[in-house]
Formats: structure tokens, sequence, C-alpha cells
């Protein structure tokens, strides 16, 4: 025996509410993407920034302490985006796998950052210790929002 009352059957919506539902969700899917790629490109600048703030700076204390404090601010930054990025996936979709919509630009996106330009520019090298934790962080995080999302069931509507 069931101490939950039981539920009546909702009605089908109607073909104009199923119509109006899939192009929100499609144009949430959109924004997801344009919100992925915006991600990355902010990281990458942010990198790059901050690691030209620290190069810049002379040696001592100011400096590892400038270092330290834009790493872990930036790292932060960079987890509480993707966690942003992820849940918005998650709720304009209404799908669990809606996160990779975000994620998915978001690697490209940096990944295209560690390639030379026509002109020489380069987003993201490799003596860029504070851009490969971000990288790290941001990937990290991707993959703990999607596996979150794929594992905790889907609330009862």
């Amino acid at each position: 025996m069931s101490v939950a009352p039981e539920q009546q059957p909702a009605a089908p919506p109607e073909p104009s509410d199923r119509a109006v539902d899939l192009a929100l969700r499609v144009a949430g899917g959109v924004v997801t993407v344009w919100a992925g790629v915006l991600a990355a490109v902010l990281d990458l600048l942010f990198a790059t920034w901050a690691w030209e703030v620290v190069g810049g700076r002379p040696g001592g204390f100011g400096k590892a302490l400038v270092g330290i404090s834009l790493a872990v601010g930036g790292i932060a930054a960079v987890v509480v985006l993707t966690v942003l990025v992820s849940w918005f996936a998650h709720l304009a979709v209404g799908a669990r796998w809606a996160g990779a919509l975000a994620a998915l630009p978001w690697f490209v996106v940096i990944v295209a950052g560690g390639f030379r330009t026509v002109e020489g520019d380069l987003a993201l090298s490799g003596d860029n210790v504070l851009g490969l934790g971000l990288v790290v962080a941001g990937a990290i995080t991707f993959a703990v929002m999607g596996f979150r999302q794929l594992v905790v069931p889907p609330a009862v509507r």
C-alpha cells in the first residue's frame, strides 16, 4: 500500500503548446551554445591578461601575492561560470544531455586558443600556468556537472 496520493494523469498538451515549448527549448539550446563560446573566450582573455600582469611585476612577495590571488580568483570564477552555464543548459533545454551543448563549444574554443594565428598570436601558451589551471578547472567542472545531471533522476512534474 502506498502512502503517496495517487495523481491523476495530466491532459495531453495542445499542439500549439508543444510548438511553443519546442521553440523555447531550441532557443535555449542556441543561447547555451553561445554561452559556452562566450565563457571560453572570457576564460582565455582572463588567463592571458592575468599571466601578463604577473609576468610584468617585479619579483618578490608582491608578485607572488598577485599571482596567487589571480590564480585562485580566476579558477573560482571559471568553476562558478561553468556551473552556471551547465545549470542554465539543463534548465533551458530540459534534457539531461544539455550540458554538452555548452561544453563542446567551450572545448573547441579552448583548443583553438592553443594554436597560433596567422599573425602569430597565441591565447594559451604552454608556459601560462594560470591558463592551464583554468582549462583543467573548466574541464573538470563540466565533467562533474554532466555526470551529476546524468546520474540524478529527473524531477517528477
